[in-house]
């Protein structure tokens, strides 16, 4: 399938980056908007762009906002022709109101004159050019921002119409990073803009069967005993995304896991995040991902704390709490043999177990 070929080739040119570029991807199908938050040098015009230059004859558009942007910007300047006959037309040639993908960078920059003109592209799809409603062909606009927007900037619409919203970091892992440093190795894969029609199309036929929205209910009960509360929108919308992931992942029927995905749209403050990501993943996720991704966290802190603080009591305590971490994968594997990724697990934990072990002995 043409859009997986995109979405590994992505995963090798950018690295940690694989949820992000699901979610863009996801945000491509459902025809849903994407936010990107992270400081700059993130590379998140790059990975977006990476995005778009692959669906071949699709009107991309991308622009950096200031506070002293103008509506030209965006929207295109005034035909002077026109106002000349008393006519306010815009010249939308190659703006956004053509963009079939647009990325907005430090979209929350957005003033007034912009505002209204952009949610209603991003709500309705329609621009008024000198009063007249333009259907426009707007597929995703992924909006970037180095922050997320102060309460009382009135910018809360904006910010509530991206369905999907990510935290993009600097690279963690050295691995990682080295790779980055090398230069990315280009993998041709594209598609065409017809092509992607036809998948948003096949998107909507995708069935819901009833065991996903239970437990969409069931989440969403436990998000409000904790005091969250997405609008009965955000949950409606949500059921695009689940039918793009399961088109994603080749399958016409979406599955409960699909709903991962959403804890990355259900908060509605970033100290949300969190607490919303445990209580899908309680729901949502089969209990062996479950189990490796907390020992994937725990793993990464005990080796964070070997980095800042290398001594050989620290390596003979985090050695400890390696092969703790080994007994409990391995009690894991006995529940369920027949998967392959607790044994991968277990062989990583072993091989920074050797490094530490070299590390205490000054091998």
């Amino acid at each position: 399938m043409k859009i997986k070929a995109i979405q590994n080739a992505l995963n090798q040119e950018f690295a940690e980056r694989d949820e992000v570029i699901e979610g863009l991807i996801v945000a491509l199908i459902a025809r849903q908007h994407c936010l990107l938050i992270g400081p700059p040098g993130t590379g998140k015009s790059a990975l977006v762009s990476g995005l778009t230059k692959r669906i071949t004859g699709a009107n991309h558009f991308q622009w950096l906002l200031t506070r002293f942007s103008t509506p030209e910007e965006l929207f295109g300047p005034v035909s002077l022709k026109e106002l000349e006959q008393g006519i306010y037309k815009r010249n939308i040639a190659g703006k956004l109101p053509e963009a079939h993908l647009a990325f907005v960078d430090e979209i929350f920059k957005a003033n007034s004159a912009i505002l209204n003109s952009l949610l209603t592209i991003i709500n309705e799809r329609l621009f008024y050019n000198n009063g007249h409603p333009v259907q426009v062909p707007l597929m995703t606009l992924v909006g970037a921002s180095n922050e997320y927007p102060e309460e009382g900037e009135g910018l809360e619409a904006l910010f509530d119409r991206f369905l999907l919203r990510f935290e993009v970091g600097y690279i963690g892992e050295d691995q990682a990073f080295l790779s980055m440093m090398r230069g990315p190795r280009a993998v041709p894969a594209d598609m065409t803009i017809d092509e992607l029609y036809e998948l948003q199309f096949f998107s909507d036929t995708v069935t819901i069967p009833d065991e996903v929205y239970t437990t969409l209910a069931n989440i969403r009960r436990e998000l409000m005993d904790e005091g969250i509360r997405p609008s009965d929108r955000r949950f409606k919308q949500s059921l695009s995304v689940i039918r793009a992931k399961a088109v994603l992942e080749g399958r016409g029927q979406a599955v409960v896991e699909d709903i991962l995905i959403l804890k990355n749209s259900l908060w509605e403050r970033p100290e949300q995040r969190d607490k919303v990501a445990g209580i899908v993943k309680k729901h949502a996720q089969d209990p062996v991902k479950t189990k490796l991704d907390e020992v994937r966290d725990e793993m990464k802190s005990i080796l964070e704390s070997v980095k800042q603080n290398n001594t050989p009591e620290q390596a003979v305590e985090a050695t400890k709490k390696l092969k703790m971490l080994v007994s409990d994968l391995q009690k894991l594997n006995q529940n369920y043999p027949d998967r392959k990724e607790i044994g991968q697990a277990i062989q990583v934990i072993q091989e920074s177990l050797g490094g530490i072990a070299s590390q205490i002995l000054g091998v």
